[in-house]
């Protein structure tokens, strides 16, 4: 038999927690994949935003809309106009959270643009008033 010694050797750094326990991180660092040119539109940020809110206010995170306008440090008004782009039709939801990045300028659209559409009920109507919009914006990317 051959004794064979083998060494690896690893760089690690002790973090620790809210509790007071240490966790032991590997500090190696991994190749991070390019990021992509552009930047993502802030209605697409905002509609991902809304999202991540409903989930907090559904599990109990959160009580209600004021509670996440007082941790935010925005107001009630801007909590609302986020979380209404709730009430835009799926698909459209999809739409915005897929809206290439925008690589220049200004983004084409906003939510002040959806605020009209938000209001429709039938999300039929939404999509019919949500195509201009959409058809605009594509000659901006």
């Amino acid at each position: 038999m051959h004794d064979v010694n083998i060494t690896q050797t690893h760089n690690v750094s002790f973090i620790r927690q809210h509790n007071a326990r240490r966790i032991v991180q590997d500090t190696r660092e991994e190749p991070k994949p390019p990021t992509p040119p552009g930047r993502l539109p802030r209605i697409t940020k905002l509609m991902a935003l809304a999202i991540r809110f409903e989930h907090l206010l559904a599990k109990g995170a959160v009580r209600n809309q004021a509670e996440l306008a007082d941790l935010g440090h925005v107001t009630r008004t801007r909590i609302t106009q986020i979380m209404n782009l709730l009430h835009l039709a799926p698909k459209i939801q999809e739409e915005i959270l897929n809206l290439p990045r925008t690589l220049k300028g200004r983004d084409p659209i906003t939510e002040r643009h959806l605020r009209d559409i938000v209001t429709e009920a039938d999300w039929e109507k939404q999509r019919a008033r949500w195509q201009p919009l959409r058809k605009t914006a594509a000659t901006v990317f």
